[in-house]
């Protein structure tokens, strides 16, 4: 009689592959499902009673920041709390390797500004065991881990290595640069990467170095993009993820689909966003993709399926960016914002690109933060004199007080020593515009989590759980099977991971277990603050509820929404382990 690790029993099998649910068991062994379906003969050393709940493949996260916090957090929470089982590292360009060692302490200011990382917490938690790609690798193979992982070559780290930052950021690589450039992309694939990921947003960048001035990868030249791409078309494996948004619409869709062309590899599209009142903001993209898809160009839409909001102070707000003005008030040490936001002439500066009304710099105030007349106060730094303005819109305030909306941002900021906090409202989203969007392309992917970034103001972590318990139960908009096909067999296609993604025999036991009646997100919309990264530093959060049980590689990690210790997770080389 066979005796099995793990029996799931009497679950709702949802398998990923979009075939119809069904009651039956089970059995893992040796981190693989070993049977499915009907009752086995056999023993397991542990059961999950799982009547009435979905059994479920792991979800599969493309899109994370969690190069860093993977070294203290093994879990990659949020995402891990909320049925993620499988992440991609070194997204939009970035990440810590290639790094020379002179090169360490640049990088993490870098990350303090880009992706809003909290410096002191890098410092304190990355163990820094590393110089060349297949070190890196290396060292995150030796970490503890508790969810799996597949690298990108995170090309802004290329370019610098090779290039130095100054120049990176300046010219074009020459030849001899840009064939090192592919030589050691080979080197990084040789040694287990997924492919390279790249951030190009132009000059005014929504994501801009620690110094203000733009990434490494967003003025990149095309010709040393497409160098990198000749790598993956001559391997014949890996993937790219790219974020192109330059300000002419039909130049960088032609880029991209030069690239695809280039590559012959997959293709993963950032950001697909619907709105709430205009279907032409998702259809046209998705429209694109088809026709790409029809001239052979494998191009996926990364979709921002979420709906955390956003609660900020001036301190740490990074996400306006795109405004030379605002970049101006917002860069450099906490005293350096103080002066800016004090400067008369840089006040000025922000009031008149605020009433020249520009269309992209609205369209970015939309998505991240909300526009600054309707931002509320949220907290004012434990200050008395400045409670009355709690809950209040900045609009509002500016009409009683006869100023501009963001004078009255600066002015309240400058009184609460820029902890004054300002709340994105809840405007609603579209569900009917989302689920269209998650039904009608079949190269539409949920998700764009940018989990472990952007610590202090945003949760999109929760993405698997808001998709479940707003479109699929709450809306009855899709449907159970085609979500879980989304959420994790095709991410894993898209990227390249094998035998992740679906539930077969044979497949790596990565499983949800959940009560769809409970599945909630604690707490919603913005979430609540805790004090657990290294350095002292707090972050801004949402726990999961409903899970039974979220297994890794045959282990449970999490039982009812708590962790066991247990970190099964493996760097997926060539996406398996």
């Amino acid at each position: 009689m066979t005796e099995f690790d793990l029996h799931i029993k009497d679950g709702t099998i949802v398998d990923g592959t979009r075939k119809p649910r069904y009651t039956g068991d089970l059995w893992i062994k040796d981190g693989r499902i070993a049977h499915m379906g009907g009752k086995q003969t056999g023993s397991a050393v542990d059961t999950i009673e799982a009547e009435g709940l979905i059994v479920a493949p792991g979800f599969v996260d493309l899109h994370t920041h969690y190069d860093a916090q993977i070294r203290w957090d093994p879990w990659c929470t949020i995402s891990g709390w909320h049925g993620v089982t499988s992440v991609v590292l070194g997204n939009c360009g970035f990440g810590f390797a290639p790094v020379k060692p002179d090169f360490r302490e640049r990088s993490m200011l870098t990350m303090t500004r880009t992706e809003a990382i909290p410096y002191e917490s890098m410092k304190e938690g990355m163990p820094w065991d590393w110089e060349t790609i297949p070190e890196y690798l290396d060292s995150l193979d030796r970490a503890d881990k508790g969810v799996n992982v597949i690298q990108y070559m995170p090309t802004a780290s290329l370019m610098t290595y090779v290039m130095g930052l100054e120049a990176a950021k300046s010219r074009a690589a020459t030849d001899a640069e840009r064939r090192e450039m592919q030589r050691l992309l080979h080197e990084g694939m040789d040694a287990g990467l997924c492919g390279f990921s790249i951030q190009r947003l132009g000059p005014d960048s929504v994501q801009a170095d620690f110094d203000g001035s733009p990434m490494v990868t967003d003025t990149m030249a095309d010709e040393d993009i497409l160098a990198l791409a000749e790598v993956l078309r001559e391997r014949g494996e890996g993937f790219i993820q790219i974020t192109q948004a330059q300000g002419d619409i039909k130049k960088d869709l032609a880029f991209l689909e030069k690239l695809a062309a280039t590559a012959d590899r997959p293709i993963l599209h950032n950001v697909v966003l619907p709105s709430r009142k205009n279907p032409e903001i998702h259809r046209r993209p998705l429209r694109w993709i088809e026709g790409c898809r029809e001239r052979g160009l494998p191009i996926y839409a990364q979709c921002g399926t979420g709906r955390a909001g956003f609660a900020f102070t001036l301190e740490h707000w990074n996400l306006y960016d795109a405004s030379p003005a605002w970049r101006a008030v917002t860069t450099g040490s906490k005293e350096d914002k103080i002066r800016g936001m004090q400067d008369p002439e840089l006040r000025q500066a922000l009031v008149d690109e605020a009433e020249a009304a520009d269309r992209r710099l609205r369209a970015i105030q939309a998505g991240v933060g909300g526009n600054p007349k309707y931002l509320v106060i949220q907290s004012v730094n434990d200050q008395p004199e400045l409670e009355a303005y709690v809950g209040r819109a900045v609009g509002d305030i500016a009409d009683e007080q006869g100023k501009h909306p963001i004078e009255v941002m600066l002015d309240l900021s400058l009184a609460g020593d820029l902890n004054v906090e300002f709340l994105g409202p809840d405007r609603g989203a579209n569900a009917e515009y989302m689920a269209e969007m998650m039904t009608d392309s079949e190269y539409a992917i949920p998700g764009v989590s940018d989990g472990g970034a952007h610590t202090k103001f945003f949760t999109g972590g929760a993405y698997t759980t808001d998709f479940l318990s707003w479109l699929v139960r709450d809306e009855e908009l899709v449907s159970l099977e085609e979500a879980h096909y989304r959420l994790s067999n095709l991410p894993a296609q898209a990227a390249g991971f094998k035998d992740r993604g679906v539930l077969s025999e044979g497949a790596a036991a990565d499983v949800v277990v959940y009560d769809m009646d409970a599945l909630a997100i604690d707490p919603p919309w913005i979430g609540s603050v805790e004090h657990d990264l290294p350095g002292g530093e707090w972050r801004r959060v949402q726990r999961a509820i409903g899970y039974k049980a979220i297994i890794v590689n045959g282990v449970v990690t999490f039982a009812d929404g708590e962790c066991t210790g247990a970190t099964p997770g493996c760097l997926l080389r060539h996406g398996c382990a």
